[in-house]
């Protein structure tokens, strides 16, 4: 038997909702927030969507970034009067926000988490929530010593064909899960990007398995409603780096433009421009960095073998120079599979919809039509926004991301990378405080 059905992006709402802690509750004033970090994920996800969409429920008392040129452009683009910092300390002294909004270099996550802590403020703060395990211990730390809140942005969670595949699960349609594997595939144009900028040290995003996996592996986690036991990695650089003959510091002054099939023109991007071209002066920060240069230490090509505490059984890669972009993933049961293969922005394949197949041992196949022609990753970010600065206390799909959850995401990409260099599986409650649950509730 086949069959097809199409699901409206609304989703199914499910019985028995939970009520999850928000930071923002319904008050007469409005909550004071600032952020730390205005480049273009500040400003595009956590600024001008926040100043149209929240000016009734939140007010801007602060804007603050190492770069003078940047934060100002950045004010000046929000249309806000909120002052501007370069001194994090001072601005937190100053304005005295009640949430604080991180979206700074990864690595400087747990600095400004904890600080802000320390301050009084609750945090929203981009994935990932860090990039090694003593960072993500001492943010635990200070979160159970404050007593403040950590909200972790794991947009992917919200996207109606994500919620939808997270609905189907819960369902028992395929009975108890054993195994999924989950690939993912970065495009020349997209995952290049990530190799241009800060992103290619290891130092500062804790690498791709930390930086860009995180949110992956906070899917698996979430639609497994599990979490992992044990680690196991693989990861090389055979692509970008040094893997070529020729480099150059940067796009715009590349001797090599006319052969390179990766110059790109920062210059066509009038937001760019102002929020990194204009502002070199100041730090040296080139957002058109060369995918060649020899100081690229990440890597391009990763495979994980991932062991849950319910003793489901993952097989995940990420491959950074693929001709396409998007993903494949497929959990197995005892009673069936549930498949899907997400095209992202290819030109050919202008279905006005996604589709989850469902297949059932010795029954039938079903085809899931999910419309997918919401924009900002499938329509979750607009999703996620409204659950922080205006929710309905309602957590039907639990997708409100907590401390844990951003540690058990990073702490799969912090053990995977481990293994790499030891060349042995990672146990997840060896590297921080937290002990692995087989089922969260």
């Amino acid at each position: 038997m086949y069959r097809r059905s199409f699901v409206k992006q609304a989703g199914t709402v499910a019985a028995g909702a939970v009520i999850a802690p928000h930071l923002l509750t319904t008050s007469a004033a409005k909550k004071r927030i600032a952020m730390v970090g205005t480049g273009i994920r500040g400003t595009g996800m956590w600024g001008t969507p926040v100043v149209q969409e929240f000016s009734d429920l939140v007010e801007f008392v602060g804007l603050c970034d190492i770069n003078p040129g940047r934060v100002q452009t950045a004010k000046d683009m929000l249309k806000l009067n909120c002052p501007v910092y370069t001194d994090f300390d001072k601005m937190m002294k100053e304005a005295r926000p009640e949430i604080l909004i991180v979206t700074t270099v990864d690595a400087t996550h747990s600095e400004f988490i904890i600080k802000g802590m320390e301050y009084g403020a609750d945090i929203v703060t981009e994935k990932p929530m860090t990039t090694d395990e003593k960072q993500c211990q001492a943010i635990l730390d200070a979160e159970k010593k404050t007593g403040k809140k950590v909200r972790v942005t794991f947009n992917y969670r919200y996207a109606p064909h994500r919620q939808k595949i997270y609905e189907l699960l819960r369902s028992g349609l395929i009975g108890t899960i054993t195994s999924a594997d989950f690939h993912w595939y970065l495009d020349v144009y997209h995952g290049a990007d990530y190799f241009r900028r800060w992103h290619r040290l290891r130092e500062k995003s804790g690498s791709l398995l930390v930086h860009k996996a995180s949110h992956h592996f906070d899917l698996l986690n979430w639609w497994l409603q599990s979490e992992p036991e044990e680690v196991f990695g693989y990861g090389a650089l055979e692509f970008y780096g040094k893997n070529n003959s020729f480099r150059s510091s940067h796009c715009r002054p590349c001797p090599y433009k006319s052969q390179c099939r990766f110059y790109w023109d920062v210059n066509k991007d009038p937001e760019l421009v102002k929020l990194y071209v204009d502002n070199e002066k100041y730090d040296g920060y080139h957002r058109d960095g060369c995918v060649w240069k020899e100081d690229i230490n990440i890597f391009d090509k990763m495979a994980v073998q991932i062991k849950y505490a319910n003793k489901v059984q993952v097989s995940y890669s990420l491959t950074t120079y693929s001709p396409y972009e998007g993903y494949r993933i497929a959990f197995n049961g005892t009673k069936g599979r549930i498949e899907a293969w997400i095209r992202e922005k290819q030109p050919w394949d202008e279905a006005p919809y996604d589709e989850i197949q469902v297949t059932t041992i010795f029954d039938k196949r079903e085809l899931i039509r999910i419309p997918n022609n919401e924009v900002g990753h499938g329509g979750g970010d607009a999703r996620l926004r409204k659950d922080i600065f205006n929710p309905d206390g309602k957590d039907i799909y639990r997708q409100a991301a907590n401390s844990r959850d951003g540690a058990m995401a990073i702490l799969i990409g912090i053990a995977a990378r481990n293994s790499i260099y030891t060349g042995k599986p990672v146990r997840i409650s060896d590297l921080t405080s937290l002990k692995p649950l087989d089922k969260l509730s």
